[in-house]
């Protein structure tokens, strides 16, 4: 049995997952560039979409992000036009983040321009192997370090 895999006869999933994520992350950066963005000013437009966030510590822990660091994201991305903070009804002391309809035609251009590049990889896959990989991972997506850790 050839060292990198496991009694299952398989490399382990981050052996597998790593050199894919870098593939994918080396496809995506012109497109980002194109657009002006950085990876976490992207992932802060793909996070606001579903609804708005009440703190940007909050949203640092929704996109693993350090809050402070996440801060000149965010005043970048308000200069643009492309998020909205607002004080909190609620508490004065906290904002309340949203994507502005600038954001959301920024991200959807970013968003549609890495799908296709994506596409020409799930293209190497049969129908039924696109499927799924595409419900494995995001079953696996939606577990937490906790679940995967076994903590």
């Amino acid at each position: 049995m050839a060292r990198n895999t496991t009694s299952e006869g398989r490399p382990d999933l981050a052996a597998m997952v790593v050199p894919l994520g870098r593939a994918l992350v080396a496809a995506e950066l012109p497109v980002l560039r194109e657009h002006g963005l950085a990876m976490w000013a992207y992932s802060v437009l793909l996070r606001l979409d579903d609804e708005p966030v009440r703190t940007q510590a909050a949203l640092a822990r929704d996109i693993g992000a350090d809050k402070t660091r996440i801060i000149g994201i965010l005043d970048d991305l308000e200069e643009r036009g492309l998020i909205r903070r607002q004080h909190d009804p609620a508490d004065r002391r906290a904002r309340v983040l949203s994507l502005t309809p600038a954001g959301r035609r920024v991200r959807d251009a970013v968003q549609s321009a890495i799908q296709q590049r994506e596409e020409r990889l799930l293209a190497r896959l049969s129908e039924e192997d696109r499927r799924g990989f595409l419900n494995a991972l995001r079953a696996l997506a939606e577990l937490s370090a906790d679940e995967i850790s076994g903590s």
